[in-house]
Formats: C-alpha cells, sequence, structure tokens
C-alpha cells in the first residue's frame, strides 16, 4: 500500500518542498491509515477533524481520539465544532448532506486562509462501489456512474490517494503497524442510505453475483473512459450551438431544437445551476412567445425572438446620490464619469454610452438607481411623456437587458435612461452654456 501511497503522489508532480497537505480525520479506519501512510511516505500534513456533534459523548472520544493521534504523529491538528442539525433545518438537507457541506465548506476555507497545498481524503474503493450503485439509484446519470474521482475536477485541490485500495487491504495494513481507531455507531445503522447499501443491499446481490464488487470497480473504470469521449463531443457541440456574449449564453432556438432529444439540453443548463427537471421546460420555452423564462437562484433561461438567452439574475441595488462635485461613481452596471464642458470646448457625441445635458438644468444630489415600473420620461426629440416599459419594448429590449437599466434623476426627474436615451427636457439647447457629459464604462 505504501508503494502504491507514493505513486499516486508522484503520478501527479504535487510534492514540493514547502507544501504542506491537509488530512481530513474522522478518527476511524480510513483516516488513521491515512495518517500512517503520510508519516511513512514523508508528507508533511496538518490533520483536520470535523465535530459535528451529533452522538453525544462518542462526538467527544472521536475529537479527544484525534488530538491524541495529532500528538502522537506530532503534527498540528485543526478542529471544527459544528451544529450540524440547525444547519441541515435552515438549508432543507439531509444530516447526510449537511454534514458534507459543512465539511467541505470549512476545507476550502482552510486551503484559502492557511494555503494548504492539498486536502487528502481516506476515501478507498469500497466507498466508491456504494456511490456507483447510490448515483445509479438516484439517476444522475452518466458523469454520476463514474463515482467518486481521485481528484475534483472543480476542486482540484482535493486528493483522495485511497481510492483504489479495498476496505480489507486497509485492515490489513492497520493489524500490519497496530493501529488503534475509534468505531462509529452511526455506522451500523441502515436508516443512512451508504449504510443500507453497504449492510444489506450489496451483500444481498453478492449471493447471486459473488464478483460484484470487482465487477463494479471495473464499470467505474469503464464510464470513466466512455465519459472522457462524451465529454469531449459535448464541448464541441457547445461551441457550435451556444454563443458567449459577456456574461449571457446566447443559444439560437433552431440549432437547439435539433438536439431537442439528446442530453445536450442538460449539459449546457446543468452548468448554471439546472437539472434534469428543468430540461423539459427548456424545450417549452423553445415554441414560446418572446419574453417567456424559467429561473433558478441564480440564472435565468430567457425566450427572446429566436434565441434562448441564459443570464445572470439581477438583484436589487440601492439608490446611489451623487453630489456635485463627485467625478466618477462605481456602480453595479459600471464605473459613470462626470464632467462639466464649456460650450465653447464642447463636442456632440453620437455613442449611447454618453449622455450630454444642459448643466443649468441639472439640480444636485443627482439619484442613480434601477428603473422601476412607472417610471416614465420624455425621449430625446419627443414632446410627449413614455413609460419606459414601453420604451424598452419599442427598443426590442430582452427581459435580461431590462432588468440592468439603471437611471440616473433630477429633482424627481429622469435625466437619461443610462447607456441609452437623455430626456428631451434637458437636451442642449442654442442658449446652453455649460454641459454636464456623462460617460459610462464598464470597468
Amino acid at each position: 500500500m505504501l508503494d502504491r501511497f507514493i505513486r499516486f503522489f508522484n503520478k501527479r508532480h504535487v510534492f514540493s518542498p514547502g507544501h504542506v497537505f491537509l488530512a481530513a480525520v474522522s478518527g476511524g479506519l480510513d483516516s488513521v491509515v491515512l495518517c500512517e501512510l503520510c508519516k511513512q511516505a514523508g508528507v508533511n500534513f496538518t490533520i483536520a477533524h470535523c465535530n459535528f456533534n451529533l452522538r453525544g459523548e462518542e462526538s467527544e472520544r472521536d475529537e479527544q481520539f484525534v488530538r491524541n493521534l495529532g500528538n502522537k504523529y506530532k503534527v498540528d491538528i485543526l478542529v471544527k465544532n459544528f451544529d450540524t442539525e440547525v444547519y441541515a433545518k435552515k438549508h432543507k438537507l439531509s444530516i447526510q448532506e449537511a454534514a458534507r457541506d459543512l465539511r467541505y465548506q470549512w476545507f476550502a476555507q482552510l486551503k484559502n486562509e492557511k494555503g494548504f497545498a492539498f486536502t487528502l481524503l481516506a476515501h478507498h474503493a469500497d466507498d466508491n462501489i456504494e456511490t456507483l450503485l447510490m448515483n445509479f439509484f438516484r439517476g444522475t446519470g452518466l458523469q454520476g456512474l463514474t463515482a467518486i474521482p481521485e481528484s475534483d475536477l472543480k476542486n482540484s485541490y482535493l486528493l483522495r490517494p485511497l481510492l483504489t485500495a479495498r476496505r480489507k487491504e486497509i485492515e490489513a495494513f492497520a493489524k500490519q503497524f497496530n493501529l488503534q481507531w475509534v468505531e462509529d455507531s452511526s455506522n451500523s445503522s441502515t436508516k443512512y442510505t451508504r449504510n443500507f447499501f453497504r449492510h444489506e443491499l450489496i451483500p444481498s446481490v453478492k449471493k447471486i453475483f459473488p464478483q460484484l464488487e470487482e465487477n463494479l470497480l471495473n464499470n467505474i473504470e469503464r464510464f470513466n473512459k466512455i465519459n472522457a469521449v462524451y465529454q469531449l463531443s459535448v464541448q464541441k457541440l457547445k461551441q457550435e450551438v451556444c454563443e458567449q456574449r459577456q456574461a449571457e449564453l446566447r443559444i439560437p432556438v433552431l440549432k437547439l431544437l435539433k438536439y431537442a432529444d439528446t442530453s445536450l439540453v442538460y449539459e449546457i443548463i446543468k452548468d448554471y445551476g439546472f437539472g434534469e427537471k428543468q430540461v423539459g421546460e427548456v424545450i417549452k420555452l423553445t415554441s414560446a412567445e418572446s419574453g417567456k423564462f424559467i429561473q433558478n437562484d441564480q440564472y435565468q433561461i430567457i425566450r427572446h425572438r429566436n434565441w434562448l438567452i441564459i443570464a445572470p439574475k439581477v438583484s436589487t441595488a440601492d439608490t446611489i446620490a451623487i453630489e456635485k462635485d463627485e467625478a466618477q461613481v462605481k456602480f453595479n452596471g459600471g464605473l459613470l464619469e462626470f464632467n462639466l464642458v464649456s460650450k465653447e470646448k464642447f463636442s456632440l457625441s453620437k455613442s449611447n454610452a454618453t449622455g450630454q445635458l444642459d448643466a443649468k438644468k441639472i439640480e444636485f444630489p443627482l439619484l442613480l438607481r434601477k428603473w422601476k415600473q412607472g417610471d416614465y420620461f420624455y425621449p430625446l426629440g419627443m414632446q410627449k411623456k413614455k413609460k419606459l416599459a414601453r420604451f424598452f419594448i419599442d427598443q426590442k429590449l430582452p427581459k435580461n437587458q431590462k432588468e440592468n437599466i439603471w437611471v440616473i434623476e433630477s429633482d424627481k426627474k429622469i435625466i437619461w435612461v443610462v447607456g441609452m436615451r437623455i430626456d428631451d427636457r434637458f437636451k442642449i439647447t442654442p442658449s446652453t452654456k455649460q454641459v454636464l457629459q456623462l460617460t459610462l464604462s464598464n470597468p
């Protein structure tokens, strides 16, 4: 096992002078063996222990055991106590899901704050088999059938050097070096999904298929190879179908419909927090009228004319007061610069990113804010007022862009729809002596 452990690190070229690894240690068999292997391999490591406060005195026993383990190996130890049940209730998660979230959030925090090179996790081959089966019954698709990766794609600092080791090998190693560990009493309870698979389902299936575990491990290897080819094809199709425009992803409806009966729709939307259940809703959007949309907490998928647009949701911003002597203001929509220009030095700009106004008609402070329903102004060149909602329709502005429009007010009057049109009442006339020039940029 030691040779295999060292090869794992050498293959990834992750050993470097000064690197300190964070080892996630519960006190159970797997993580204790992880510590011993780190010691024997000469890995410079610190122990991280999560106390989820779920098993009363047993949780305290585990914490003390791990502290003693740190003393044994003469390494630093970091302990974090969590109120797991409160977190689970607040976020509507199972206890297992809550513990997982808390654990990985803490590991990410430690990496950022203390600069650990990598975090080592003690998952092994039997864990991988259970994960494969759980993912299969959950219906997670091809990606789920690849089970647990040795290193995460999104969180590349997470490494699992024991993933090819069977539990019986880990037990043999522990006995060989007289290692002690603690048993988690909850591991025997089949009310937890993983334990049900471990103690009931797998033993039952093995009565019919004795080579079940070896076959499933081989399948995981096959699925990983298949998935690698599949992902290459997906990326190529995404490039053909999708157009990235700054923060937006635009998808021509007719192009997407060619792949409506494939998994491409899911592969596109999953990057934005949408799941398999939303695939049907996206397909419905392809035949919906312009302006229809679906959304999650962070993104919207909007039907706009011949496109589907995936764009970030825009949160409501506070109103920003602008005093007369301010030269620039940063806000969610970009950077606004203010310049007072004499009529003699003034030159007319045709850019929508520039608003040029008669300074004499402007009263400070100005108010910069998001537009809202009921707003109106007198568009340049018009003598009648127009509601902004109607103005945006006339401009054929898609829904996501409407939500990101700001206005500037002077004495309760909109003087500029930022980046679009000034108000006719504040335009430059022959009698204008000074021009207030506003310039929008996106730093």
